[in-house]
């Protein structure tokens, strides 16, 4: 009941998710540093993937890659205004998700009780 493929989703998206809020907090935080290279979390082919071929998604890890973007003269090729952007739309996607497997556990509650 709990690892279904829909839940196996959604718990995997948000470990992907919470990875990506990481990555890009420490981009955000190395801005100014002389040859950071930014990093970048993927994760949703993985996921999509599995999910079409009706595999479970629990092995899908999040993978971090250095960005390839071109870089400023002390070698830092951080984007502030990327990276805002980016944290405002993987905010908004793990409320999101976190609202999806708060209401698909509040089905259950709500069977259990019998309401």
């Amino acid at each position: 009941m709990f690892d279904d493929i829909a839940t196996s989703a959604l718990r995997v998206a948000v470990s992907g998710l919470a990875a990506r809020q990481t990555a890009i907090a420490n981009n955000i935080a190395n801005v100014e540093t002389p040859g950071y290279r930014a990093r970048k979390v993927k994760f949703e082919e993985a996921l999509q993937g599995a999910v079409a071929r009706g595999q479970s998604p629990l092995g899908i890890t999040p993978s971090e890659e250095t960005s390839l973007e071109p870089t400023r003269l002390n070698g830092n090729n951080v984007n502030l205004d990327e990276e805002t952007l980016q944290h405002i739309d993987t905010t908004m996607r793990y409320q999101l998700t976190i609202r999806a497997i708060d209401g698909k556990y509040s089905l259950l509650r709500d069977a259990i009780k019998g309401a």
